[in-house]
């Protein structure tokens, strides 16, 4: 299993190395390190705004849906009424609906709202399609949570929101861990909201300007892998400073509940 996952790495590596000239196969190192595939694909992608467009959506919608996804979870979690169970087994049976599937209505409705080329309607859809895995795995972790945390918080004199606040919020650092993992790299590597939505250059995130390089009429590679290995670099660190909560915030998130 190591092995699968790894050889795609290891073709990427070589082939970012390696220059156009070079037609050896992809499986052989390369004879000499080319660094200007690095070069050539930060400046003709303008990974640099690239960039900071990835940062911008994505921090937007992992603060959105954190936040929202743990107030929603909560009463979920802790009023089992008819209707709170409605409203979670609705959210959980969203995920089941493939995004394409609503592209094209969903696309006329950003246009009429005038939202193309604009940062709030990519964080939006985002926001909509990654609450259904956050509010399954935040009320699944609630719901290991003894109430009696709950009631003494009360009889201590806080309100709901306190209690929230107070208690529940800090309990959900690893499955809050969990969230911004699963959705920070979803978000950052979308290519299906973020080709339809943001067309001008300077709005292109990493995916959709590092497709520039592979048309038609053009076909390269080498930059297109140089730029990948770039735009893996902010989330790679990101997954090492969280990977010890990562596996025990699932486990916790969605089996415990």
């Amino acid at each position: 299993m190591v092995i699968i996952h790894i050889i795609p790495f290891y073709i990427l590596i070589n082939m970012s190395f390696k220059s156009s000239q070079d037609t050896s196969s992809k499986w052989l190192f390369p004879t000499s390190i080319y660094l200007e595939n690095f070069t050539n694909a930060w400046k003709a992608a303008q990974l640099d705004r690239a960039i900071l467009n990835n940062s911008i959506i994505t921090f937007s919608v992992v603060v959105l849906v954190v936040f929202i996804g743990a107030f929603a979870s909560y009463p979920l979690a802790r009023y089992q009424t008819k209707w709170n169970n409605f409203v979670y087994t609705l959210s959980v049976a969203c995920l089941i609906v493939p995004a394409l599937t609503i592209l094209v209505p969903l696309y006329k409705l950003i246009v009429d709202m005038n939202g193309i080329n604009s940062y709030w309607a990519v964080i939006l859809t985002q926001v909509t399609f990654s609450l259904p895995i956050t509010i399954f795995l935040f009320t699944g972790f609630i719901h290991s949570v003894p109430r009696e945390l709950d009631e003494a918080g009360l009889i201590d004199g806080c309100s709901r929101f306190g209690v929230f606040f107070k208690i529940i919020l800090p309990l959900l650092r690893t499955i809050t861990a969990t969230v911004v993992i699963l959705i920070g790299v979803q978000v950052w590597n979308d290519y299906q909201f973020s080709v339809f939505f943001l067309q001008k250059k300077d709005m292109m995130t990493i995916p959709v300007a590092l497709s520039g390089f592979i048309s038609q009429f053009q076909s390269n590679v080498n930059w297109v892998a140089a730029g990948c290995l770039i735009g893996m670099l902010p989330l790679t660190i990101v997954y090492l400073i969280l990977q010890k909560y990562f596996v025990k915030g699932v486990v916790d998130g969605a089996i415990k509940g």
